[in-house]
């Protein structure tokens, strides 16, 4: 009997709320159920969903235990429950690493209003660079693995290389992974259009699900847009293709031309789109 008093208990209650509810609060369940949305979105995908699906369960078999009275299940998961938080932030670290990063990185707009143009034009100059060097080694399967950082900065990644802070070129990209290169077998670290690093180490991937034709160097390509923003190129040491890595998912069967049109789209026509549009006065009308 006690449930079903709880149980008209709870309707009453949910029918009063529902009779009182204003415009903030339909505002307040709409910012809430979004949140809540992209949190769903985020984990989805990721090893974390399967946790976040045994903390509810959890949680449900706490709500039952409480209902049916059932003194020694409750007072386990009261017990289990008291040092939840902690777990949690230490099970999720890695999700909840990568959540911020992206965050930061997508919400913080850079303010430039001088030199735009020619940022552009220093842009779209490495993308021509990039491309030749990695037709050219595709051509010789010559394996390559390129990070190009954007508003996520890679210190800990350039941290495990060697800097070399050199304007990019084909050539030099080319001589870096030539296979007698000390510092072929890492990945190199584009910053602000430059070569900045060589050699570096990248984290592997954390899905599991990567089909098992992909190799170490393209495991790495995906960790490192899992954790960053950045766009990590590939060039396939047996076969030659040339894939992209973009928010831990790899597309691969590109060419230098299909490449340097991806590249224009996401590094300077994406970042055009948010720039505000500038109404220019006509003085003739003046």
């Amino acid at each position: 009997m006690r449930f079903f008093d709880w149980l008209e208990n709870a309707w009453t209650f949910f029918i009063n709320q529902i009779k009182s509810i204003g415009i903030a609060d339909v505002i307040d369940i709409a910012i809430v159920s979004v949140l809540i949305y992209y949190v769903y979105k985020f984990i989805r995908d990721r090893r974390a969903g399967k946790l976040a699906i045994g903390i509810g369960m959890l949680a449900v078999l706490t709500m039952l235990s409480n209902l049916l009275e059932l003194s020694v299940i409750n007072f386990f998961m009261r017990n289990v429950f008291q040092i939840g938080l902690l777990a949690a932030v230490v099970i999720f670290q890695p999700e909840l690493r990568s959540l911020l990063e992206n965050v930061g990185g997508d919400s913080i707009k850079r303010l430039r209003s001088f030199g735009e143009d020619k940022e552009d034009q220093h842009t779209l100059k490495f993308i021509n660079e990039l491309c030749e060097a990695v037709g050219e080694m595709s051509m010789s399967k010559t394996g390559a693995l390129i990070v190009i950082e954007r508003s996520t900065k890679l210190g800990d990644i350039i941290s495990t290389g060697t800097v070399i802070n050199a304007d990019t070129s084909s050539m030099l990209i080319r001589n870096i992974f030539f296979n007698k290169s000390p510092l072929h077998d890492g990945a190199v670290v584009i910053r602000d259009t430059r070569v900045y690093a060589a050699g570096c180490l990248l984290p592997l991937a954390t899905k599991n699900n990567i089909t098992k034709e992909l190799g170490t160097r393209h495991r790495a390509a995906i960790g490192a847009s899992e954790a960053s923003d950045a766009l990590v190129v590939v060039v396939s040491e047996e076969t030659g293709t040339i894939s992209l890595a973009h928010k831990g998912h790899m597309h691969r069967g590109y060419d230098a031309v299909r490449l340097k049109a991806k590249l224009d789209s996401l590094l300077i026509q994406e970042k055009s789109k948010k720039k505000p549009v500038k109404i220019k006065k006509n003085r003739a009308a003046q």
